[in-house]
């Protein structure tokens, strides 16, 4: 094995930050004078990375909202490319961020650099042929999701189904008194927590209406209590702007960076489709999952997608296991009742602790290892 390894990587949002930030700290316990550049938020410069931009630039959500932002997101991926080429990394990773990553991998795989893609794009819900670009880019793609391994064998692709690493970081029995206590949460209190995602264009469309639910409940249930987390300090103030302005009337415990201990606290939980969703689940933690965008963006995405789920939770079980609320009827009267359901169905709950302990079991892989052992064989393998 080569003691050293000079590694490019972009990372575009928040779980994708997850990601790599584990998978370069394994890679470093393997090759110890790693160099990792590229794009990477607060974990993954923290493991070393040098973030030539800021990770934000590329968080960018939804068809249309993408539009305004075209020319600064391919003069950003056209400045890389140059980068990578001219350096010659050994190896180049794109985590997730499918629309921007799989070009520049394209690129770089055209001139000799090896690449890998963490986290396959969905292609075995919407836009299917997308598996034909992945074999013309990609080396190796790394899944989180045993059924997403085996549309990619189906393919021809080279592939290998890592695990997700939040469920090795997750106990299966979440401690909820230990995080309420580090959150001064009485014991005995009902929690819900409200998480409309850590994204610009998901607290435009998700925070209010999630704001509006809770005014909803506490009208219903007073001694209720709520909780949301800010993603970072931009994040933070536009919450708290919100929060002093339409909703004084309410009283919502706002934390920053605290989004898994305040949902291990949590009862019951409103949340936006997307990773976070996972997590609830690893946690056991009963949900409803909601999701706005752009109208016109939901337009064309309905006619795409295969799939009958958004969620995570069901993907993973094949099985409508939480509610999923999109578009229009994301509001207080379908919100608020669902969620009342999932606090008051003890049997209900139950039945997900279970079926949610079964996954959590099967996606237990020590993902951040088998992804290194992963790409360290591809690399000899292209020594050979």
């Amino acid at each position: 094995m080569s003691p050293s390894l000079r590694i490019g990587i972009v990372a575009g949002e928040a779980s994708g930050d997850i990601l790599g930030a584990g998978l370069v700290a394994a890679l470093r316990r393997r090759y110890p004078d790693l160099e990792v550049e590229g794009i990477g938020g607060d974990l993954m410069i923290a493991q070393g990375v040098r973030s030539l931009y800021p990770m934000e630039r590329l968080s960018v959500m939804g068809l249309v909202e993408v539009l305004g932002r075209l020319p600064e997101l391919m003069g950003i991926r056209r400045d890389l490319r140059r980068h990578f080429i001219a350096t010659r990394p050994h190896l180049f990773i794109g985590i997730d961020a499918p629309d921007f990553t799989l070009n520049l991998e394209g690129a770089l795989r055209d001139a000799g650099i090896p690449t890998v893609h963490y986290v396959s794009p969905s292609v075995w819900a919407w836009r299917r042929k997308r598996v034909f670009k992945i074999l013309r880019t990609t080396d190796l793609m790394l899944t989180l999701f045993p059924f997403e391994a085996r549309f990619y064998q189906d393919n021809g692709q080279r592939v290998s189904f890592v695990g997700h690493p939040l469920a090795s970081q997750i106990p299966f029995e979440p401690d909820t008194a230990q995080a309420r206590a580090a959150l001064s949460l009485p014991q005995e209190a009902e929690v819900v927590a409200l998480l409309p995602g850590s994204r610009g264009g998901e607290l435009k469309y998700l925070a209010r209406p999630f704001l509006e639910t809770a005014r909803w409940l506490k009208q219903r249930r007073p001694e209720l209590r709520f909780v949301l987390p800010a993603a970072n300090q931009t994040r933070l103030q536009t919450l708290r702007e919100l929060l002093d302005g339409e909703f004084a009337d309410l009283q919502v415990e706002l934390h920053l960076k605290q989004s898994r201990t305040l949902m291990q606290a949590a009862d019951v939980i409103l949340i936006a489709s997307g990773t976070a969703t996972l997590e609830a689940m690893l946690l056991k933690k009963p949900m409803v999952v909601a999701y706005r965008m752009a109208s016109l963006t939901h337009r064309i995405l309905s006619r795409l997608i295969k799939s009958r789920y958004i969620s995570l939770p069901n993907l993973l079980a094949d099985a409508p296991l939480v509610p999923e609320v999109l578009q229009d009827e994301v509001r207080p009267e379908v919100l608020g009742p669902l969620l009342l359901q999932q606090l008051e169905d003890g049997e209900h709950a139950a039945m997900l602790r279970q079926r949610f302990t079964e996954i959590h079991a099967r996606l237990n892989c020590e993902a951040d290892e088998r992804a290194a052992d992963a790409i360290v064989q591809l690399l000899a393998d292209r020594s050979l």
